[in-house]
């Protein structure tokens, strides 16, 4: 009997109540010509099937090929027309958040370009309907609600850790802050909270970058989350209403763009799948949105960031193109132009860019934690040997599903390789200028 975690205890196929009328009226709404479309024309030519991780990595079983679980799970729910058994939606839950990353990979093989992943997407939501959700992910929800972000950090937190942060980075840049609502400024930088509950040296090095370039921008104390987990739990409403509320405070301010921390998930979110969700019937964000990956790239090209010689990395570098940065974005030659700015040795893996496999940990994996480790970790298999293959002895990627995802994968494949961030990269090469150089200890980094 397949059991599955969820808030509050366990669900059995007997625990189960399937409200048929929630499933119709989901599919009702989404009765497009699109995805009628995409589910009769698909010919099961099995093109899709070598494109997807899982199927590599689960010795390429039929029952992982993209077509496959689609038809398995979304076609069967239209042709039943929404009256299916508590079995078969169990299964529907395994295959849609533990057999897929919803990274769009597949798309690019499929002769007739169908979107697997938005209906794998629409699975979800069907499952989240009717009270199937991972218990990471469903943790998570409420945080929206109550604090506006997914780790229930308050506001107080995040000032303190961001005036913590200004005087660590004080040590390397004179001069450094972290400007808080501030209205007018050209960039709000919204963030990942991972940043301030584990990582909160990506704020001081985000601050440090931003002074020497001489940037106007501020973080906002709402609104600044730029995650949106509840788009992976199928939580379409929350889900909107996270991103809504993220242009809602760049209005408020009235900035220029919105800049997304070194997140691939947030992008997609915030760039692409977001104003949808948020009801904007353009697609378009009511600001326009800017990855940190485009901004970084301006400030070498620009010459406003400039970079040690003398700290060029020799070590062998490749590149982790996140899915909803690379793919999904359109930003694969920005991540390798800032690296041949920083490095001497740069190993691309193959394929690359668009066709870079997913990491595995993205689609929600990273939060849905502990029952889908295993399947995570196996499949993170394909991209262990993608990596093995270059001999790179650092690996960069500016995500941080990623960047945890190739962290537990250097560890289970012993890979024997450094992972970082391309803010890291940067302070760690680049030249800070005189007038900003402290007067303190901290010229012990920019001397090597």
């Amino acid at each position: 009997m397949l059991v599955i975690i969820v808030p509050g205890g366990v669900m059995t196929e007997k625990s189960i109540q399937v409200n048929v009328e929630k499933i119709r009226e989901i599919l009702d709404k989404n009765n497009g010509a699109r995805i009628r479309t995409w589910l009769s024309i698909c010919s099961r030519c099995g093109l899709c099937a070598e494109s997807c991780l899982f199927y590599l990595a689960n010795d390429r079983n039929p029952r992982f090929a993209p077509a496959y679980k689609v038809q398995r799970t979304l076609g069967t729910i239209y042709k039943k027309k929404g009256k299916v058994t508590p079995e078969f939606l169990m299964e529907c839950y395994d295959i849609a958040w533990g057999e897929c990353t919803t990274c769009k990979r597949c798309s690019l093989f499929c002769p007739f370009g169908i979107d697997i992943a938005s209906m794998i997407s629409l699975v979800r939501t069907i499952c989240y309907s009717q009270g199937l959700v991972p218990e990471g992910l469903a943790r998570t929800l409420p945080n929206y609600e109550k604090f506006g972000n997914q780790m229930a950090v308050s506001k107080e937190d995040l000032i303190e850790t961001c005036e913590w942060m200004v005087e660590e980075a004080a040590d390397y840049v004179k001069g450094v802050t972290i400007p808080l609502d501030v209205a007018g400024a050209r960039y709000m930088y919204t963030i990942n909270p991972r940043e301030v509950m584990f990582y909160p040296q990506d704020l001081g090095m985000a601050a440090q970058i931003f002074t020497v370039a001489g940037e106007s921008w501020t973080i906002p104390t709402s609104g600044w989350d730029s995650t949106n987990l509840a788009m992976f739990a199928g939580a379409n409403e929350l889900a909107g209403t996270v991103a809504d509320r993220m242009y809602k405070k760049a209005l408020e301010l009235g900035v220029e763009a919105i800049l997304i921390t070194e997140c691939g998930h947030a992008m997609r979110s915030a760039g692409y799948e977001g104003p949808y969700l948020a009801g904007y019937r353009n697609g378009r964000p009511p600001v326009p949105v800017v990855h940190s990956v485009q901004l970084f790239y301006e400030y070498l090209r620009d010459g406003k960031i400039q970079i040690d010689p003398a700290k060029r990395i020799d070590a062998p570098v490749t590149y982790q193109d996140p899915c909803n940065v690379s793919r999904n974005a359109g930003l694969w030659e920005q991540g390798r132009e800032i690296l041949k700015f920083v490095c001497n040795d740069f190993r691309d893996m193959s394929p690359n860019r668009h066709y870079n496999h997913c990491c595995g940990g993205g689609g929600g994996f990273i939060p849905m934690g502990g029952p889908f480790r295993k399947r995570r970790l196996r499949a993170g298999r394909v991209k262990a040997e993608q990596i093995r293959k270059t001999g790179a002895k650092i690996v960069v990627t500016p995500c941080h599903n990623c960047y945890d995802q190739l962290n537990d994968l250097n560890k289970e494949y012993d890979l024997g390789v450094r992972i970082v961030s391309l803010k890291e990269l940067l302070v760690e090469t680049m030249i800070v200028p005189d007038h900003l150089r402290p007067d303190s200890a901290g010229d012990e980094r920019q001397e090597g």
